[in-house]
């Protein structure tokens, strides 16, 4: 069949054929999807409150509009494609999910509930009860409760000027800010100031403040800390001073000043014990009956030659052939020293601190010099290498050494006992004439049978 109006064959082409089957669908015919909307009056709600959804669809055949979620509801009407729910008690972040049936077909749509609260509690931490000027003042500001906390931020102010703004993040939140304190602070009022913004949300922008607290500021001179020479050299005279403005009262190394406003001083000979010593000065001062404090401190750098610690720096070693080894050796000094170990006539190097393997050419006497600016200092270092084998052949030369010892002194005792067992002789005095006559120790003497 051809529409009329129509070529023959337009009816192939796929686009004309899509446009004719789409204008020819009735509404809600197989296939064709209908959406369903969730609906509120505004999705941000207060900590307990209640609110309406409505669940609706453009479905011409729609079904069993139902509404799923965990908080309290209740049915307050429907009608052809859309039904309506109060829930209540709403305490957290929800989703309400709206669900029903077009043609057979189950379809659903989802809404997310943001909760919100104000903060309970906003409080800036007290203050000082006075405050050097000159110094850092660190406020401190306490907010507890306030949802969501993505949308809550938290102002520290001096009066009305904003002096830090930072997201309220952990449970209480604390936020900090550091701020120079001046003259014309003294009096002045702090306070911090919480934010909720919910304008995305349709609603507005909440403010919370905190009562306001006064800074008492104070200012005087002091304590100024000098030495004569920072950086003096070893068996140098350095003078220490400490000193303030009128009124205050200073103490040095827990030496008072003669009064209130004279400065304290003592002198010293710098030696080497003395190098990156703390000298401290504290300075007091009476103000309306409060006892104000100030502190200051100041190093002293020694200046001294090379040391070589001898107690850490063994001066005689005996390791073995191949063995890994470290040499300990420490130089102090200010600045600080450099230390080389060389082998006396090969000038070879052997490292300090670092694991090395140790040779039989590393046998012998060693100079270790540690060396600055403010001069050098040498101690000598032995070191003994000894082969593992030429010991094992020492070993055993002195055991067949031994052996021929114990050898040679038996066939001593045996020689000297042959001899002792050897005849004995007589002389015959009867006659000059006859030949002596041997005797042997053995045989027993008769008796003449005659």
């Amino acid at each position: 069949m051809v529409l009329p109006g129509l070529l023959p064959g337009a009816c192939g082409t796929p686009l004309i054929s899509l446009l004719l089957v789409c204008c020819l669908l009735p509404p809600g015919a197989p296939g064709q999807q209908f959406p369903l909307r969730v609906e509120v009056q505004s999705p941000v709600v207060p900590a307990g409150g209640s609110f309406l959804v409505n669940c609706s669809t453009d479905c011409p055949n729609p079904n069993l509009i139902a509404l799923e979620t965990s908080l309290s509801k209740e049915p307050v009407g429907n009608g052809l494609g859309w039904a309506a729910f109060q829930l209540f008690n709403v305490t957290g972040d929800t989703q309400v999910l709206c669900s029903g049936f077009c043609n057979d077909v189950q379809t659903t749509g989802f809404l997310i509930i943001t909760v919100y609260r104000f903060p309970e509690r906003v409080e800036l931490l007290p203050l000082p009860r006075w405050q050097p000027v000159g110094e850092n003042l660190t406020l401190r500001c306490q907010v507890a409760g306030g949802a969501p906390r993505r949308n809550l931020t938290v102002v520290l102010l001096r009066g009305e000027e904003e002096l830090s703004r930072q997201p309220a993040v952990g449970e209480p939140a604390e936020v900090t800010a550091a701020v120079l304190a001046g003259r014309e602070d003294h009096l002045a009022n702090f306070s911090c100031r919480t934010e909720l913004d919910l304008r995305p949300g349709g609603l507005g922008l909440f403010q919370n403040s905190s009562a306001p607290r006064q800074l008492q500021t104070f200012g005087f001179q002091g304590p100024i800390l000098n030495l004569s020479e920072p950086s003096a050299p070893e068996g140098t005279a350095v003078t220490v001073t400490c000193l303030a403005g009128p009124r205050v009262q200073v103490t040095l190394e827990g030496v008072p000043a003669p009064a209130p406003g004279q400065p304290v001083q003592f002198q010293l000979n710098a030696t080497e014990t003395d190098d990156r010593r703390i000298f401290f000065c504290s300075a007091t001062l009476r103000v309306d009956g409060e006892i104000l404090h100030r502190n200051s401190s100041v190093q002293l750098r020694v200046l001294y030659g090379p040391k070589i610690d001898q107690a850490k720096c063994p001066q005689r070693l005996t390791w073995k052939d191949r063995t890994i080894h470290v040499l300990q050796c420490q130089a102090r000094g200010n600045p600080d020293p450099t230390l080389h170990c060389f082998q006396e006539g090969s000038r070879l190097e052997v490292p300090i601190g670092i694991p090395f393997l140790v040779r039989l050419n590393h046998n012998g006497a060693y100079s270790c010099k540690a060396t600055s600016s403010r001069g050098t200092q040498t101690i000598t270092v032995v070191m003994n290498v000894w082969d593992r084998n030429a010991r094992a052949v020492s070993i055993v030369l002195g055991v067949l050494a031994v052996l021929g010892v114990v050898t040679i002194c038996a066939a001593l005792l045996y020689v000297f006992g042959v001899h002792r067992h050897s005849d004995i002789y007589h002389v015959n005095q009867g006659s000059t004439s006859l030949p002596l006559t041997s005797r042997q120790p053995e045989e027993a003497v008769g008796e003449d049978p005659s």
